[in-house]
Parts: C-alpha cells; sequence; structure tokens
C-alpha cells in the first residue's frame, strides 16, 4: 500500500477518536448538569416542607377580675371544750344520755343521789324559819323597850340590848337564808347538765360508782361544741398582711375580720364557707407564721373537731389578673415558659412567672400583657420560630371555639 494512502487512514481514524472524546465529554457535563439540577429541586422542595404551618389552638390574654386565693392545712376545733366533772359528792344513780349524741344545753347527763342533799334543803329551811321567829320577838321587844324607855321604866342599857339583840336576829335571817340557797345549789347539782349545746362523748364514771366533789372529782364525761365550728392553721406573715391591707379603708384603718372570705374541704370531702374570726397578735419567731382562726356553720355536725382540712383563704375585693391555661405552660429546666404568636405570624419563646391556681387556671405575674396570644393546645408540637396555623379558642375552653372576628384559618408567620 503507497504510503500516502496509509497516512490518510490514520488521519480519519484519529478524527474519529476525537469525535467520540467529545461525545462523551459533553454526555458526562449533562449528566452533571442533570444531577445538580435534580438536588437544587429535592432542596427547594424540602425547605418549602419545612415551612408548613404547625396547627395550633391559641387564645388572647384578657385581664380578669377574681379574687386571689392561698391554701394552708389547718385543723377544726370546737369552740367550746368541756370536761364534766361532779360539783357535789354522792353516788351515780342515772344516765341519761347516748354516748357520742348531740344534746341541748341544760340536758340532765348524769344524776347523783339527791336524798343527802335534799335532807340538807329542809334543815336549812326549817332554821331560816326559826331565824324569821326570832326576828318577830326581837322587833317586838325592841318596840316595848323604846316605850319603856321613855317613861323611865327601863334603863337606856336594857334598850341597847335589846336593840343589839333584834339586829342579831336580823343578821341571822340572812345567813339561814344563804345556807337554804346554798343547800339548793347543791341539790340541783345532783344532777350534772349540759352547760352548752354540742356532742357527749362516752361515759368514764357509770352507775352505782361514788364520786368526789371539786376539781380533784373525776371526769363524768367530755363534752364539744358542734355548731360552728373552728378550723386554725398558721399562714405566712406576708399573706396575713396583705389580706389585712385589703380590708384597711382610706385611712388605714383596719376593718372586720369576718370581710375575708374562707373555704375549707375536709380530708373526707365535706366543704363548707365561712370567715376569719381571728388573727393571733405576735408573729411565731422560728416559722415566720402567724395563727389564723376562721369558723363555719355547721349544722348538721358533720365537721368534727380534730379532724385534718384544707383551708383557703380569700380577699375581700377582686383583682385584675393575667390567668392562662395550664396547657399552655411549657417546662425548660427550671423555668416556666410560653409560646406567644408574633406579629410575623411565628411562635415566640416567651418566659413567665407564676402565682398560684384559680378556678382552674395559673395567674401569671410576669412575662405577659392584655391582648397577647398564646398556643394553649398543640405546644409540644411548636418550636421557636415555627411557623403557625391558629385557631382560636377562648382561654380555658376545652375545645376550639370561632372567635367572630379572627379566623380560624389564620397562618402566623414569624
Amino acid at each position: 500500500m503507497p504510503p500516502s494512502q496509509n497516512t490518510s487512514r490514520a488521519g480519519r481514524f484519529r478524527r474519529l477518536l476525537g469525535g467520540v472524546a467529545i461525545v462523551g465529554t459533553l454526555a458526562v457535563a449533562g449528566s452533571i448538569a442533570t444531577g445538580r439540577y435534580f438536588h437544587a429541586a429535592q432542596a427547594t422542595a424540602t425547605a418549602a416542607a419545612a415551612e408548613q404551618a404547625v396547627s395550633v389552638t391559641v387564645a388572647m390574654i384578657e385581664p380578669r377580675q377574681t379574687v386571689l386565693w392561698d391554701d394552708f392545712s389547718g385543723r377544726l376545733e370546737a369552740i367550746n371544750r368541756v370536761e364534766l366533772r361532779p360539783r357535789v359528792a354522792g353516788a351515780i344513780l342515772a344516765t341519761n344520755f347516748t354516748e357520742g349524741a348531740l344534746v341541748k344545753a341544760g340536758d340532765v347527763l348524769f344524776k347523783i343521789d339527791p336524798a343527802p342533799y335534799a335532807a340538807e334543803v329542809d334543815k336549812a329551811a326549817a332554821q331560816l324559819e326559826a331565824a324569821r321567829a326570832r326576828v318577830v320577838f326581837t322587833q317586838s321587844e325592841l318596840e316595848r323597850g323604846a316605850q319603856l324607855v321613855g317613861n323611865a321604866v327601863v334603863t337606856r342599857r336594857d334598850y341597847d340590848q335589846r336593840d343589839n339583840a333584834n339586829r342579831e336576829a336580823v343578821a341571822n335571817v340572812k345567813a339561814a337564808e344563804a345556807t337554804l340557797q346554798t343547800a339548793k345549789l347543791n341539790l340541783d347539782y345532783t344532777e350534772v347538765r349540759a352547760p352548752v349545746d354540742g356532742r357527749v362523748g362516752k361515759i368514764e364514771v357509770t352507775v352505782g360508782n361514788l364520786v368526789a366533789a371539786g376539781t380533784a372529782s373525776p371526769v363524768l364525761t367530755s363534752l364539744v361544741s358542734v355548731n360552728p365550728i373552728y378550723a386554725s392553721f398558721d399562714a405566712d406573715e406576708e399573706v396575713v398582711l396583705r389580706a389585712l391591707n385589703s380590708i384597711a379603708d382610706a385611712s388605714g384603718k383596719r376593718g372586720n375580720l369576718d370581710q375575708i372570705p374562707v373555704e375549707m374541704t375536709t380530708s373526707g370531702g365535706l366543704s363548707a364557707k365561712g370567715h376569719i374570726q381571728l388573727i393571733d397578735n405576735q408573729v411565731n419567731g422560728q416559722s415566720g407564721t402567724i395563727r389564723v382562726r376562721a369558723v363555719f356553720r355547721n349544722e348538721d355536725g358533720r365537721l368534727i373537731p380534730g379532724q385534718f382540712a384544707r383551708v383557703r383563704m380569700g380577699q375581700p375585693k377582686q383583682q385584675t389578673l393575667v390567668m392562662i391555661d395550664e396547657r399552655a405552660i411549657g417546662t425548660d429546666q427550671d423555668k416556666k415558659f410560653v409560646m406567644a404568636v408574633g406579629d410575623d405570624s411565628r411562635a415566640v419563646y416567651r418566659p413567665v412567672t407564676l402565682g398560684g391556681a384559680v378556678d382552674g387556671l395559673r395567674i401569671v405575674t410576669t412575662g405577659l400583657k392584655p391582648g397577647d396570644r398564646i398556643v394553649v393546645n398543640g405546644l409540644q408540637r411548636v418550636r421557636p420560630g415555627a411557623l403557625l396555623k391558629t385557631e382560636i379558642a377562648a382561654m380555658g375552653a376545652r375545645g376550639p371555639q370561632q372567635a367572630s372576628n379572627h379566623s380560624n384559618q389564620d397562618v402566623v408567620q414569624r
């Protein structure tokens, strides 16, 4: 083959290889460009998905007029507590009550043998009659002596003796009357009566036993009053001062304690409403508390002295407070927070300081103001800065509630 022909074939082969290389390069470049396009589209789709709004229920902060309450632990106490003891000695003849029953003031509970004391009454009555007769006699003698001394028949000394005898007789009548009164009292004391309305305890001395009189005598039974009843508790001095300030007038003078409302619930579920009856006159230096006593009606006698009770002390005047639903409160380590709805419709982290609970809502002392909107349902799905899709509800409502001037499809951005 001629050399020129070989050279021509080699050139064509080189050109063919060059074309293949160019086509391959273009294919690779196209593949890379296509991959970049799909990655960019996927990133755009991911970003769009990340901006999907979170559906939540929100409520607007509205200040409320309410009574601020403080909770304490206390015990019920009887207003009157009596240990019945015999005032005269003798044998117990009868018991006239059922143990644990309600009795009225004046009811006869025990009867002591009255015979010796009835005899003393008769004896004292007879002595009184004798003393009165002696007065009549000495009075007539004195009048006769007055006539005779005027006629100089008797001496002045004799007249003075008659006058003295009459005076002694009058005094003896008074002494006899007092003796008779004492005898009647002792006879009356043979009937041991209830001094107040209340509930009696168990019988400590049964029929047939002899009892002595006085403070060393045995207790026959105990009696506690039932209606009304006290509940005593220890309150922080700051709480007490706040309550006292709430009943002070414009001049600073303290008002009546019965203006301070109190609610009480026993461990058995019984409840009652009352008012403060006593605030002690000094603060306990060790605990920093003041003894407080409230009074409650107890007509049915179901509240029993000694029972444990949860006591809530309020204030007579309502206060304007910011209160939120418990579901709106989140915990961040040792802090409490809520998620508010910002002007750009995105969630805003708001630390808050909480107070007590009132009617199922929590008081917020700092961190929120009237007009703020906060997430009350779906808080666990919300992060700071998240886009929110809100549904309006009333604060404290358990279900969503449409607001007339708000759209329940409002998208909040932040």
